[in-house]
């Protein structure tokens, strides 16, 4: 009864056509190539080398993307029991008519060349977004991206600003600032019409967000004018190391400011929360971060507090901390509960923290689900899982303990799955 419940539910809100609010999707090449794009995937590459092979082995440059499928294949067999397998074996069924439970060195190199024949086909790209029910995918891109050559209602723009906060202090980020804004940036005024000019070129280009990863100690704080003039000028006359004082107080005047240009220009602020960088330092590529626990999204109340107008959608890398998240969206109004990143990225995970989602906080005020994809053909397993354990939550929760009619729990599935997306990022056009 429960599992056929739930088995409709999954179908009518398989049929809805979605908008993915946050992908790494290189826009210029969307779709995988082979099957080596797929393989290489860092979800794979970190778990056959947690499961024992050697990262040089991984990462050899000699490798062909032949012969790099053929040594994640032979290592696979430890990852049947994951969910990042099971999204590898779906999409080779989807995609590739591929008929076996497992890859194997039986089976891959039929696999391989079924994709290197159908993956080169000029219409790939749109094939794939198709079957997955994708009509649109967001961008990360760098602040200084030209953003030309796509398809800007497609492949959508959003300014990733990792860079600008955290990096100033590299003389070479400072010039590619000043290429991308035509400025020369001697001054603190320079700097802030700089981060101005971005805004402008990126809401000119249809962006609908900014965005940025947080580590676990940054606590954003407005910095007085004075002491940033002076960050600033020893920034870009140091001679050695950055004083670490002064590099916090460039960070903290740069974050404020893109919060302000948020405010002027109307565009959402995602902050993806929690992420400590190189942990693992022996870690394959994008294999050597972690959350760390000791997050608190108390570090962003004065944020949320002096930017009522700015919508802040929040990402936190780890399921500890989704009871915070869902407890600071229940009551701030500009606080949004966003998808469930990285680690937390996995049905156990997601079906507490949705269920706690939906039972506390507004129904407008959470966005279901992004993949965090880097090709296209990881959307549709990534989407389908979360739609299977949306219509559980939903038909346990919802439909039985409730009592609510099943059309009514598919409306609230719909818009967290899409309704919200269009809300929060379309609804209110940027300031141009």
């Amino acid at each position: 009864m429960a599992s056929e419940l739930q088995q409709r539910l999954y179908a009518a809100l398989d049929e809805l056509v979605l908008i993915d609010p946050h992908t790494h999707i290189d826009p210029r090449q969307p779709a995988a190539r082979n099957l080596a794009e797929l393989l290489g995937y860092h979800y794979y590459t970190e778990l056959v080398h947690a499961a024992g092979l050697p990262k040089e082995r991984i990462e050899d440059p000699a490798l062909s993307p032949r012969e790099q499928v053929r040594l994640l294949v032979e290592h696979l067999a430890p990852l049947e029991n994951t969910i990042q397998y099971s999204w590898l074996i779906e999409l080779a069924r989807e995609f590739l008519d591929f008929p076996d439970p497992h890859l194997t060195a039986a089976n891959w190199e039929a696999v391989y060349d079924a994709a290197q024949q159908r993956m080169g086909t000029a219409d790939w790209a749109d094939h794939v977004l198709r079957a997955s029910r994708l009509e649109a995918v967001f961008l990360t891109n760098d602040f200084d991206d030209a953003l030309g050559g796509w398809d800007l209602n497609r492949y959508v723009p959003c300014l990733r600003t990792d860079d600008l906060v955290f990096r100033l202090d590299d003389s070479h980020v400072r010039t590619r600032l000043a290429a991308a804004a035509n400025s020369s940036l001697t001054s603190l005024s320079d700097l802030r019409r700089a981060i101005g000019r971005l805004f402008e070129h990126f809401v000119a280009h249809q962006a609908r967000a900014c965005a940025i990863s947080l580590p676990p100690d940054f606590a954003p704080a407005p910095v007085p004018e004075g002491r940033a003039e002076t960050a600033w000028h020893n920034v870009g006359t140091a001679l050695g190391p950055v004083d670490p004082r002064d590099r916090l107080a460039l960070s903290h005047f740069v974050f404020w400011t893109l919060a302000e240009f948020c405010a002027d220009f109307r565009l959402p602020f995602d902050l993806m929360v929690g992420v400590q960088r190189g942990v693992y330092v022996a870690g394959v590529h994008q294999g050597r971060d972690l959350y760390d626990s000791r997050v608190s999204l108390s570090q962003y109340a004065a944020l949320f507090n002096a930017f009522p107008q700015v919508t802040f959608p929040v990402s936190v890398l780890a399921s500890v901390t989704n009871q915070e998240l869902t407890s600071y969206a229940w009551i701030f109004p500009n606080v949004v509960t966003c998808g469930h990143w990285w680690y937390s990225n996995t049905p156990a995970f997601i079906e507490r923290d949705l269920a706690a989602r939906l039972e506390a906080v507004p129904q407008t005020k959470q966005i279901g689900y992004y993949s965090d994809m880097y090709k296209l053909e990881f959307g549709l397993p990534k989407f389908r899982m979360y739609k299977r354990v949306l219509a559980k939550v939903l038909a346990e929760r919802f439909v039985l303990d409730r009592g609510w009619p099943e059309e009514r729990a598919v409306a609230l599935g719909r818009r967290v799955l899409r309704g919200n997306v269009e809300q929060v990022f379309y609804a209110v056009a940027p300031a141009g």
